[in-house]
């Protein structure tokens, strides 16, 4: 069973006993510790933590080499003194409004004790850290459902929800446990810009359901000449939409590769919505130009998606990263890696199979 079927079945079971809300804080915890194990580097979230200055927050989230008996799953215990490198999460109840906890003093009293803090009323999850200014900011959503009786509608049915929300809030966790970790190796560094694509695809796909866009047809041409392949039928709709969210953030990726920060202004960083001056493919540039008007960013809702990728080609240690390979080669062999994090069939489907130079770190390097 999936994770989110699981936390949702769990959920349901409790309700069924009429117990108290704190009785959910099992589910939460065995679905958070799903997504940590799954990563390269296991983050494993702990209760019942200390008091270490700034309240007690309901849990902690701690990487493997920060725990005591890192055998004994039932009851991890941290090294004394030792902070949760990942941050705390605070837990409300279904009802608790969560925009108002992130504002809480409570948060910010962890915020800065904890350096991060992931928010949940168990249907809505925000992650709250700091801005370019350091001041307390939510990095990022996700909901759901928007109500308490709209969630126990959708907990009734789990299998329908994981369709919906699944591979979604996956996503979503994996990158709140992989925030504040060092951003320099390049499989994790795929599967964060691959994990943003997959969020761009589904609300280009849900935008595409409820409207037509004819001006994406010259788009589509381009795309169709330069693949030397025809997308016709349902599945090829799915397969050009694919590939042209997949090309979006490549080429991203590729103007960020290209791009210098200023030696004058060495703190500025890479600002996205200035790719297309860095881009030299003609067929990359047109898509740039043409689907990064803000009409077409607000129909497909992309504008916080790109802010987020955004800032996570700002986190990447550039030497570090560069270590790997030279730069000039850097957009040709971190391709490969970052369609099989995306999508494994359209990798099969695009024929991309680059040798990786002897250069390249092997798994288990990457964050899923």
């Amino acid at each position: 069973m999936n994770a989110l079927e699981s936390y949702l079945e769990q959920l349901n079971q409790i309700r069924g006993h009429g117990v108290a809300e704190t009785s959910y804080y099992g589910p939460l915890v065995t679905l958070l510790n799903a997504v940590g194990e799954s990563l390269a580097s296991p983050v494993i979230c702990v209760t019942q933590l200390k008091d270490t200055g700034a309240g007690l927050p309901d849990m902690g989230l701690f990487t493997a080499a920060q725990l005591e008996r890192e055998d004994d799953v039932a009851a991890p215990a941290p090294l004394p003194g030792t902070l949760p490198a990942r941050g705390a999460v605070e837990v409300k109840g279904l009802a608790a409004d969560i925009e108002a906890t992130v504002h809480s003093e409570q948060v910010a009293r962890y915020l800065h004790r904890y350096g991060q803090v992931l928010v949940t009323n168990l249907r809505q999850f925000a992650l709250v850290g700091r801005d370019e200014h350091g001041q307390l900011a939510l990095l990022e959503a996700y909901t759901l459902a928007a109500s308490e009786a709209d969630f126990w509608a959708l907990a009734r049915h789990p299998r329908r929800a994981e369709r919906e929300h699944g591979e979604r809030l996956r996503d979503y966790l994996a990158r709140a446990l992989l925030m504040p970790a060092p951003l320099d190796n390049p499989r994790d560094v795929a599967w964060f810009l691959a994990s943003y694509a997959r969020e761009a695809r589904v609300r280009m796909l849900r935008a595409l359901d409820s409207d037509t866009f004819p001006e994406l047809t010259a788009i589509r041409e381009a795309l169709e000449k330069t693949l030397g392949i025809h997308f016709q039928g349902r599945q090829g709709d799915y397969f050009f939409y694919a590939t042209l969210v997949q090309t979006l953030f490549y080429g991203l990726f590729s103007a960020w590769v290209l791009w210098e920060p200023p030696p004058n202004r060495p703190d500025e960083g890479f600002d996205w919505r200035l790719a297309a001056y860095e881009l030299r493919a003609p067929v990359i540039s047109t898509i740039f130009e043409r689907l990064l008007l803000p009409s077409y960013l607000r129909q497909f809702d992309l504008f916080d998606t790109l802010n987020r990728t955004g800032d996570l080609l700002n986190r990447i240690d550039r030497g570090a990263f560069f270590e790997h390979f030279q730069q000039e080669h850097a957009v040709q062999y971190f391709y490969e890696p970052f369609l099989e994090a995306y999508d494994p069939e359209l990798r099969k489907e695009l024929g991309v199979w680059y040798t990786s130079p002897d250069t390249w770190p092997s798994p288990p390097g990457g964050a899923t």
